[in-house]
């Protein structure tokens, strides 16, 4: 596969209707080009110095990622891409178009936990952030946890809020602390709100609603999306080598 096969890939996958509404927000894009020619792919959460030095241990030609390396945190992107590009490895990242996407993050963990998907919230210019998804048999608390602790290899901080049992949840991978988002999740008839980032008013304001909130983290509740589109990419180029880059529970 060359680079200009995956960018192809990408714009058929995503659509460039889709691609179109963040294309100036700097929501996805290369931030290094390597070799022309990508035998090997690699795929994480974040771009990091780890995460680059990682890579290039393990011989990729291309790095896909959720998140580039945040510009206020000096220092860090500018290692990152030094590694990349004396390793001639490209990166590319992804970012709210795989939050949205039908097959993203919150679709995949969704579906991972046993959950079908029957609707999208939290809205962010025409890019849905969060999806409902409903089982046919309920669920207790202490269950789910379980299953989502298991799914994500962490431990999460979770809050019962009230005595359902969860047939119904809301899921906004990353930092969906917002408490307009847990709002919504209650009115769609949510028994529980899944996240990725744990701040005060997320945690007192699911109580207030009466819904229960599990938080694992940022980097490991938006890895499924990332390993959906690693498969996608793979059942199209089955030549290709794709490996997961490991990344640390730091969170």
């Amino acid at each position: 596969m060359l680079v200009k096969d995956f960018e192809n890939f990408i714009y058929d996958t995503f659509t460039k209707e889709k691609l179109e509404i963040v294309k100036d927000k700097g929501e996805y894009g290369f931030t290094n080009i390597g070799y022309e020619e990508i035998i090997k792919v690699g795929y994480c959460t974040n771009l990091t110095i780890e995460s680059a030095e990682e890579s290039a241990r393990n011989h990729v030609n291309l790095l896909i990622t959720h998140h580039d390396a945040w510009e206020w945190m000096t220092g860090i992107k500018a290692e990152a891409l030094e590694i990349l590009n004396q390793n001639k490895i490209t990166h590319f990242y992804i970012h709210l178009p795989l939050d949205d996407a039908e097959f993203g993050n919150n679709t995949s963990i969704l579906r991972r936990l046993g959950f079908e998907v029957i609707d999208k919230f939290s809205n962010d210019e025409g890019m849905y952030c969060g999806r409902i998804g409903e089982r046919d048999r309920a669920i207790t608390f202490e269950n789910l946890v379980t299953k989502i602790e298991g799914l994500l290899d962490e431990p999460v901080h979770a809050w019962k809020n009230n005595d359902r049992l969860i047939k119904r949840i809301g899921v906004v991978t990353g930092a969906g602390f917002s408490a307009i988002d847990v709002k919504d999740a209650r009115d769609l008839g949510c028994d529980l709100y899944l996240t990725g980032e744990k701040i005060l008013y997320t945690v007192q304001y699911a109580k207030y609603c009466k819904i229960d909130l599990v938080v694992g983290s940022h980097t490991f509740t938006e890895i499924f999306g990332l390993e959906t589109l690693a498969k996608m990419l793979s059942e199209k180029y089955p030549m290709l080598e794709i490996v997961r880059i490991s990344e640390e529970h730091i969170e």
